[in-house]
């Protein structure tokens, strides 16, 4: 039998009940580049893997994620959360220290999917 490796995760796919609200919240509010769309996907790029939008992974499971997170490294998390408070995101706390010298913010996208701020903090 050949061994067959895992190469890496290469995509991300979170459901959505509104694939045009989504795509603004996650290119427009985060920043996130849209690389292509087609019916019911959007695929954006996430740094390394692709994070795809798909209305129908709604019908699979229930679209709140649940023990699911995304985090999103960034430079700064003090000037991170105030970047994408000022964007009209609401966090659900303010930037607090996780692990040492890194800190994190969570937050919510449209659809209640958990997400995350992490990396140092000014």
């Amino acid at each position: 039998m050949t061994d067959v490796k895992l190469n890496g995760v290469a995509n991300v796919m979170l459901g959505t009940t509104n694939l045009t609200r989504s795509i603004a919240f996650y290119v427009e509010t985060l920043g996130l580049g849209l690389q292509f769309q087609n019916e019911g996907f959007a695929f954006l790029g996430g740094g390394g893997v692709t994070l795809t939008l798909s209305t129908a992974h709604t019908k699979l499971s229930d679209p709140v994620a649940g023990g699911t997170e995304i985090v999103f490294g960034v430079d700064d998390v003090t000037l991170a959360h105030a970047a994408v408070s000022a964007r009209g995101v609401e966090f659900l706390n303010a930037p607090r220290n996780v692990t040492g010298e890194r800190w994190a913010a969570n937050f919510r996208d449209p659809d209640g999917h958990l997400l995350s701020i992490f990396g140092p903090a000014s």
